[in-house]
Formats: C-alpha cells, structure tokens, sequence
C-alpha cells in the first residue's frame, strides 16, 4: 500500500517537462531533483514530499526516451505516478528503476490536487481517504509487481538468478 497527496497534472506531460533538457549535462538525480516539473509548476520541487502521488492525463512521460524522467522521480521519492495512459518507453523505465506506475483512466477525473489515496498495486484500487472512494483499476501483471517490490529490473535479477554480482 502506497499513502500519499495527489499531485495532479494533465495529458502529454513529456519528459522534457519533467527534467529540462537545459539540465542534463551531468547525470547527478540529487541536482537534477531541485528543477524536476521546473516549467510546469514551480513549486513541485520544493513542495513534494516523500510518498507523494503524482495523478495525470493520457500519455504522461511522452517524448524523448531520456531515462532520468523516470530516475528523477524515484530520487525525489514519488510513492507513484498514476495516469490514464503512458508512453510505452516511460512506464518500462519507471518499472525498471522501481518506480510504480498505474493506468487509471478514471483516476484523473475523480482525483485532485492535494487528495489524500492509498494506493494498493496489488488490490487494483485507489482508496480517496476524505470520503472512503474506491476506484478500481487492472491490476499489474504479477512479475511487474515482483520487479517493484524487489527495487527494480536489477535487484529482481539478482535475487532471481541467486547471485550478488549480476
């Protein structure tokens, strides 16, 4: 189970929204953290917390394939991002860096800004706390789940494979 606020977004937040190009001459997530959604909202980066839950529209994490969308939301410690779709390159880097993410079509009309939801990946549904909403969703296939509760791609290699040094 994943508790956090909602922080809401809209359709085709590209990944050029979430970390600007204009930042990527290093390969530093701490650095790059303190600009994450700079041009969208410049608050984000100073005002989420740890657990948080990032809700959007269709196509979230579209454009470039650049892999530190992804990693700059696991470092600023997002709970989850739930969208109504993703962009198919997004959804398996944030997979495979351990960073849950679920499509929720009805989500982004019945969620908002600062709602407090518990997610359960497992379960299929979204808890809204203020009023006891549930809205459901198609699970993740189970070794989806399995790669996120081990921390990523790599840490479930590991442990699969039984070896330290995969």
């Amino acid at each position: 189970m994943i508790k956090g606020r909602v922080w809401k977004y809209g359709d085709h937040i590209n990944t050029d929204l979430i970390i600007s190009g204009r930042y990527l001459d290093e390969y530093d997530m701490k650095s790059l953290s303190a600009h994450i959604f700079e041009d969208l909202d410049p608050i984000f980066a100073i005002g989420v917390k740890p657990g948080d839950i990032i809700v959007a529209g269709r196509n979230f994490g579209c454009g470039s394939s650049r892999e530190q969308a992804p990693a700059v939301l696991k470092e600023k410690r997002i709970g989850a991002i739930i969208a109504a779709s993703f962009a198919r390159i997004f959804f398996r880097n944030a997979i495979n860096i351990g960073l849950p993410v679920i499509v929720c079509p009805d989500a982004f009309c019945l969620l908002e800004k600062g709602n407090i939801i518990t997610l359960d990946i497992r379960g299929g549904f979204i808890l809204r706390e203020s009023d006891g909403l549930r809205i459901g969703f198609n699970p993740l296939p189970e070794f989806l789940i399995d790669i996120l509760e081990r921390g990523g791609l790599v840490p479930y290699m590991k442990a699969k494979l039984g070896r330290c040094d995969a």
